[in-house]
Formats: C-alpha cells, sequence, structure tokens
C-alpha cells in the first residue's frame, strides 16, 4: 500500500470495469476521496497494443491513459454513483490532454498512477442516475501526467438490446462489396505490427483555406483482442479513438512531412454521435491544418456512407529533438 492508501498489488474485479479478461483491468485499488474516488492503476510495459509504437524515446501510450480513465468511469458509477450491475454503458464524449510527456517515459518497472476522478455532474431518470460527467487527472509515479474529461450514460441491458434492435432495424444493412486494399506499413501511422493498423487506402486530397484532406478506410477486426476485449454488436470506441490517431498521424507524414515515430498524441478531444455498424463500410477523413516547430492539429470525422458517426480534433505534439525532426522529414519525403 503506497501513502495515498491504496493497494497496486492485485487489479478489481472484472465486473467493475466491463472487462472479459484480467490482463485488461489495469485497475488496482480505489477509495472515496471528495465528490468521486482516488483510483489506483497499474500502466503495462508489454501489452501487444498499448506498448506497440514506433515513437522515440518509449512512452506510456496516451490511449492506455484513455481506458485507465474508461475503466475509472465504470467503477464510479458502479461503486460511487449508483449505477447498476446489469447497465450498459454509452460514452457521449471524451478529452484528453497529456500534461507532461516525460511523465509518460517507460522506466524500469510498470508505473503506478493515481487517478483523482470527480463526479462533476449527475443525470437522472425518474428520480434514478443515468449519466455523468467526470473530470479527472491522473499521475504517473507522482508526476501530473494528463488530465481528461468524460460523459457517458447508463441504461438497462434489455432498454439497450431493444434500442439496438429499433435503430438497426431502420437501416439498410445488406451485404456490401467489401474492401480487398492493403493496410498500411505500420512506421506511416507508428506502429511495428501490422495487425495493430488500421487503416488502409488513404490518400490526400486537395488544400482549402481550412487544411489539407485526407481520407483512410478503417478496418475493423473483431478478433483483435486488444481493441475487443469481448464481443459487442457494434464497432468499439477503442477503435475510433485509434482510427483518429492513425489518420491524424498519416496525415502529418503525407501533409507536412512529419515522421510519425517523432509525434506523440498530445490532446484528444472526441464526441460519439451514434452507433457505428459492423456491417457499413467506415472511413476517416481529416483536415490538417497548418504545422509549427510544436507539432500539428487535425480535425476528424469517422463516417459511414455519409453519416457522421464521431469527430474528433487531435493534437499531436513533436517528441525528437529538431535535428532529429529534420532527419526523419527527409526520410518520409523521400
Amino acid at each position: 500500500m503506497d501513502q495515498l492508501g491504496l493497494d497496486f498489488d492485485i487489479t478489481v474485479p472484472r465486473r467493475l470495469v466491463h472487462r472479459a479478461s484480467v490482463t485488461e483491468v489495469f485497475l488496482t485499488d480505489h477509495r472515496p476521496q471528495g465528490n468521486g474516488a482516488l483510483i489506483a492503476a497499474q500502466l503495462p510495459r508489454t501489452h501487444d497494443y498499448y506498448n506497440d509504437h514506433t515513437a522515440t524515446p518509449a512512452k506510456y501510450d496516451p490511449l492506455l491513459l484513455m481506458e485507465v480513465l474508461r475503466q475509472c468511469g465504470i467503477l464510479t458509477a458502479h461503486e460511487y454513483v449508483g449505477a447498476p450491475a446489469d447497465s450498459s454503458f454509452v460514452f457521449d464524449g471524451a478529452s484528453l490532454r497529456v500534461l507532461c510527456a516525460e511523465a509518460l517515459t517507460i522506466g524500469s518497472r510498470p508505473a503506478r498512477a493515481t487517478v483523482d476522478f470527480q463526479v462533476k455532474e449527475t443525470k437522472e431518470r425518474a428520480g434514478a442516475p443515468c449519466g455523468a460527467v467526470y473530470v479527472a487527472r491522473l499521475d504517473i509515479e507522482g508526476r501530473p501526467a494528463a488530465e481528461a474529461m468524460l460523459e457517458c450514460r447508463w441504461m438497462p441491458r434489455r432498454v439497450w438490446q431493444k434500442l439496438r434492435e429499433r435503430s438497426r432495424s431502420a437501416l439498410d444493412l445488406s451485404p456490401r462489396a467489401r474492401l480487398t486494399g492493403q493496410r498500411l506499413p505500420g512506421y506511416l501511422v507508428g506502429r511495428r505490427s501490422p495487425q495493430n493498423v488500421v487503416l488502409a487506402d488513404a490518400t490526400v486530397g486537395g488544400t482549402t483555406g481550412e487544411g489539407t484532406s485526407v481520407v483512410g478506410h478503417v478496418v475493423v477486426d473483431q478478433g483483435h483482442l486488444g481493441l475487443f476485449d469481448h464481443p459487442l454488436d457494434h464497432i468499439s470506441g477503442a477503435v475510433m479513438f485509434e482510427a483518429f490517431r492513425q489518420t491524424a498521424l498519416y496525415a502529418a507524414s503525407e501533409v507536412h512531412g512529419l515522421a510519425p515515430r517523432g509525434l506523440f498524441l498530445e490532446r484528444m478531444e472526441t464526441r460519439f454521435v451514434r452507433v457505428a455498424e459492423f456491417e457499413l463500410p467506415t472511413d476517416c477523413r481529416a483536415r490538417v491544418g497548418a504545422s509549427d516547430e510544436t507539432g500539428v492539429s487535425v480535425d476528424l470525422e469517422l463516417v459511414q456512407e455519409e453519416r457522421v458517426t464521431a469527430t474528433a480534433r487531435v493534437r499531436l505534439g513533436r517528441s525528437l529533438s529538431a535535428a532529429l525532426v529534420e532527419q526523419e522529414t527527409g526520410l518520409v519525403s523521400a
């Protein structure tokens, strides 16, 4: 137990964070604090998905922190707000900002993270809590690393299933021609393993006053254990986050010549508009703004046959020195 009174020896029960695999549970303890909880987590160093990056130096993935925060949101809803055990959760929005990139540097042992996770607002239906807005700060080994906001709702599982049946019945989900193109090479999106690439057939379009357009097809692999811990009836938020990041990295490389291995996800603001269906082709569209010495911003949207399912604004920061970035730029542009 650490000086904050938190234990890092075992994980919390899987049911409290809606995970099927124990290895995908990152939270280890929690206690009440303020209008929420203080929550402990251990960050993995050898995860097939979260630790597969070409970035230099090696750091904990900001999307790993997002998953830790997602788990915090579900645990807090169950343990501190009153969400029933059989609830299905819907996340409407999430934002993450890295406060100190150096705090994410991977060290000689798995890092201990603590999350000050506060309930900013609750929503009720018929006098019972049915949603919450959370604000959080995540520290790694005592250093402020990230701050975040999450907005979610929950409902009985039977209600969710009825809503899904109704929404799916209104769509044409007949079989479509499937993309046969190959996934992008991993180095173009900051990945080593081709299994962790979620983009295929990406192209660069025209430039307007709002920036240069880039579009890529999203590959949804339901057998990917890092993105689908258990079967779902829709495309997971984890896939959407990764599609946003990879499209932004590819766009920064193609439009500005910035090497993906010299960039990191500094900030992401996401809104989930509607459920994304497995049967429909999914594209990620980006609009890339100007770059500067600190990085580049990209506006993105996920689209299924002209229906927007989610939007995001991503800020990619530079993690390499100016000299190394210039060297990498030459390699990417060649």
